[in-house]
């Protein structure tokens, strides 16, 4: 569970309903139904128009990394890394066959299998490269679709407004009911605005950071196995990898 994501959004929604408040604001003039149907649902629309199924179904599946990220150690990696290139050590890489059957990631069981089958390290690098970016390149364009709602919602906000601008015309004629018209037409205004920058594009950044964290784990990994297919001590691994480890603490 990550704390910080729950704090940053009741912080961003704490700040603009108190501001309202402090200004002497009512909470009940935030509160729009057409207003958020027009915003909420045009910026949703207009996400499924540009948007293929397949890259859709992802969004919804990496949706939860922004309150629950994949848990990631690169200290635990170079242990087991260290781990494979012991056993290759001591007993072939054939001794990595028993490992690779057990592994539940499938990438790492992947790149063990050819291990024991082998194969060259490049051959190595080339299908574990491919697997990455691959992997890297759906799952950026599952961001991209909170990123495209973040454009999206402000310009549709403000056609909210337009259209509420146009009711309140229609009653020029009644001095008393022009100023809350034009309230509640600029309520879509702040819909959008504030859907864009406290909800879709942050969601949108802490997806594309825990893709970038997948990957650079992934290659960490990857650069373990090579090591091991060139038949590096177990040592020398560990002073490579390092870097990765010094990299995720910062």
């Amino acid at each position: 569970m990550d704390i910080l994501s729950f704090s940053g959004l009741f912080l961003a929604v704490l700040a603009i309903v108190g501001g309202n408040f402090i200004e002497g604001g009512r909470l009940t003039a935030l509160l729009n139904l057409p207003a958020f149907m027009i915003v909420i649902g045009g910026t949703c629309g207009a996400a499924l128009l540009q948007t293929q199924f397949s890259v859709l179904r992802r969004t919804a599946m990496v949706l939860v990394w922004v309150f629950t990220p994949p848990v990631l150690s690169s200290g635990i990696a170079l242990e087991k890394v260290l781990s494979w290139s012991n056993t290759a050590r001591r007993e072939g890489l054939l001794g990595l066959e028993t490992v690779s059957d057990t592994e539940p990631d499938k990438f790492v069981r992947t790149g063990l299998q050819m291990l024991v089958d082998g194969n060259e390290p490049a051959a190595i690098r080339d299908v574990l490269e491919t697997e990455i970016f691959t992997r890297q390149d759906i799952d950026m364009a599952a961001a991209g679709v909170f990123e495209a709602m973040g454009g999206y919602a402000p310009t549709i906000g403000i056609l909210g407004a337009v259209m509420g601008l146009i009711h309140v015309m229609s009653h020029l004629a009644e001095p008393s009911r022009l100023g809350s018209g034009i309230a509640t037409a600029f309520v879509a205004t702040i819909y959008g605005v504030g859907s864009a920058n406290l909800i879709f594009l942050p969601i949108a950044a802490k997806i594309k950071s825990n893709v970038l964290r997948q990957s650079q784990m992934k290659q960490m990994i990857m650069e373990g196995l090579i090591a091991i297919a060139d038949g590096e001590n177990p040592r020398n691994i560990e002073l490579r990898l390092q870097s990765f480890v010094d990299a995720e603490g910062g």
